[in-house]
């Protein structure tokens, strides 16, 4: 199916990231809001974006916007839209959606509403009066804003921060679409050296490996979609086809993370194995007094504990100090910390070269880099 619209929300602050990953992907009219990018394609975009991007939560199909200010506004809106182009007599369509800032306040009415116009032409095209809803999962999302409505289809299932290597993690783990944003912000490269020295679970070194290997991140998971009828399997297959051509087995990237905890160790190292990149990175147990700096060139990425996570803010500040004392101004090394700490410049002693505001699920961070000698 040609010309179909989709929406990939992500989180605050990686809206342009995603946008420009997608167009790398070769996908076309590539479009970033707030808090999500528009673009259009077929099948065989549906799949690539699934399988390819690191900084989407999910992809949806964007089947309709429109106004609504009345139910009987949602409900002709819903009616409208061709639910037989994607589901079947037999498959369940499920609704959940959010209304912000409208006349329609009540989501379970919104919801009710929805699911009865769409069974209903559903109903109608397939000539019964009842649906099994038995088969493949078609999760209908809304989204009202202002009073403006989007209806979408979601494809992924499961978010795509879930790659599929995390089954456990650490304490207060970042997310990996976050971490995966993090190492491209600090310009990682095939030919990149990476250290965590708080690496927790693993997921920023292995977001890094991934980038710099150019492996899929969903490479190894599947989709919601993949279990439509409407879409064939040679879709899928030629996508994981693609991503499998694109991998990097040339580079020359290699990874450090440290932990006093010797679960972290054990765990990042695991983690790692189930990404399929452990042979790039080196895990050990190591206090951050005691961070090594004998490489010629790397990149320092790390979500260090804080106040609103594992530390008291007292300890999270002196904690800054150190890191400012062992993080050097030095040519070739570069370091990125994440902090909601609107203090962390002044504990870790020396003001940002440049700080990026993002988004650690529902906390206000803000990525501090220094690249300059």
């Amino acid at each position: 199916m040609n010309n179909l619209q989709f929406a990939a929300p992500c989180l605050m602050g990686l809206e342009g990231l995603c946008a420009d990953e997608l167009k790398r992907l070769d996908i076309q009219n590539v479009r970033a809001e707030n808090g999500r990018v528009l673009f259009e394609g077929d099948f065989s975009t549906l799949a690539r974006a699934n399988i390819g991007s690191r900084y989407a939560e999910r992809i949806r199909i964007l089947l309709g916007m429109f106004p609504v200010y009345t139910f009987e506004e949602l409900f002709q809106g819903v009616s409208k839209i061709c639910w037989e182009d994607f589901i079947t007599e037999k498959d369940a369509f499920p609704v959940k959606g959010h209304s912000i800032d409208s006349k329609l306040t009540s989501v379970p009415d919104c919801q009710k509403i929805i699911k009865k116009s769409a069974a209903a032409r559903l109903g109608r095209h397939y000539g019964t009066s009842w649906l099994e809803e038995s088969g493949a999962v078609h999760q209908i999302e809304f989204l009202i804003i202002k009073n403006q409505c989007s209806i979408m289809l979601d494809t992924s299932g499961a978010g795509l921060h879930k790659r599929g290597y995390r089954a456990n993690a650490a304490a207060a783990p970042i997310k990996e679409t976050l971490a995966a944003a993090m190492a491209e912000l600090s310009r990682v490269r095939p030919f990149s050296t990476v250290i965590d020295p708080f690496c927790g679970s693993g997921t920023i070194l292995i977001e890094s490996a991934l980038k710099a290997l150019n492996i899929a991140p969903g490479f190894k998971r599947r989709f919601a979609a993949e279990n439509w009828s409407v879409i064939p399997a040679s879709v899928w297959r030629e996508e994981r086809e693609r991503a499998l051509d694109s991998i990097r087995h040339d580079a020359e990237f290699q990874a450090y993370g440290y932990d006093i905890d010797d679960e972290a160790v054990a765990l990042t190292l695991e983690n790692a194995r189930k990404a399929g990149v452990e042979k790039r990175i080196h895990v050990e147990k190591r206090d951050i007094r005691d961070f090594d700096s004998h490489f010629e060139r790397a990149a320092v990425i790390t979500n260090p504990p804080y106040g609103e996570r594992l530390l008291d803010m007292e300890q999270a500040r002196e904690l800054y100090k150190i890191m400012g004392q062992h993080f050097v101004p030095r040519r070739g090394w570069s370091y990125s910390i994440i902090s909601p700490d609107d203090g962390f410049e002044i504990s870790f002693g020396r003001p940002s070269d440049k700080r990026r505001k993002l988004y650690n699920g529902m906390i206000k961070c803000q990525l501090h880099m220094y690249f300059k000698n």
